[in-house]
């Protein structure tokens, strides 16, 4: 039996936590609460078996249309989730290194505020690298970094012929994280919603059926055996 090929980054998209609710008959906040309490096992999961980045898509652009409601459950299940993280003297002693990446302006402030926090508390630690996407749209995010290039050609700082994919890539939201390796989605949909369009080129992908609130780490190392037992040809 070869040996298990972990990937170095797994990128996950957590759908599924309002039908979750349904299938309980619960009121779709609780789902989205089930979802933020699943976040932690994933990580502490991906750290146990040797995955060197986790990113999680954990609210979208297109999200903040959703009701008012909704959207103020959901920044105020992400605030305690901040808060928590700050607080957890396991992310200190496993050295977790926090990154958001998304138009985080999008957010109140108290939540910015937190995203600060626990990024500046976490910046030299070298464990997992654990990335936050939110307010994060893939279109969105080449769209951004188009105008901050535009902008410093306006200006005079750069010409337009020093334009590189190094270049494009470094004004991007995700300029720091590397490529993903394997993409995962909850929920039984199977598209990519445009997640991290410039780091997935060449990622495998994997489809579960569960809601991400009922992800289980059997699931979570499914997908591994599945990355782990493909050839992966990189365009060759």
């Amino acid at each position: 039996m070869s040996e298990l090929v972990i990937p170095k980054h797994i990128g996950i998209i957590c759908d599924g936590n309002r039908r979750f609710a349904h299938t309980l008959g619960e009121a779709i906040w609780m789902g989205h609460e089930h979802g933020a309490e699943k976040i932690e096992d994933v990580l502490n999961w991906c750290r146990q078996i040797g995955v060197k980045s986790l990113t999680l898509w954990l609210f979208s652009t297109e999200n903040f249309s959703r009701s008012k409601e909704e959207v103020d459950m959901i920044f105020k299940i992400g605030e305690n989730f901040g808060k928590k993280f700050l607080e957890d003297k396991r992310v200190y002693e496993n050295k977790i290194k926090f990154n958001f990446i998304g138009d985080l302006s999008l957010f109140p402030e108290n939540i910015q505020t937190l995203m600060r926090q626990i990024k500046e508390k976490t910046k030299d630690h070298n464990g997992i690298n654990f990335n936050v996407a939110g307010g994060y749209g893939g279109k969105q995010e080449i769209i951004d970094a188009v105008k901050l290039i535009s902008k410093k050609i306006e200006s005079g700082e750069i010409k337009s012929e020093q334009i590189t994919k190094e270049l494009i890539e470094a004004h991007m939201y995700s300029s720091q994280v590397p490529d993903v390796d394997l993409v995962i989605r909850t929920s039984g949909e199977k598209r990519t919603s445009g997640f991290l369009m410039w780091k997935t080129d060449y990622a495998e992908y994997f489809f579960s059926d569960k809601y991400w609130p009922e992800f289980s780490k059997e699931d979570l190392l499914k997908a591994v055996m599945d990355y782990s037992n493909r050839k992966r040809r990189f365009g060759k």
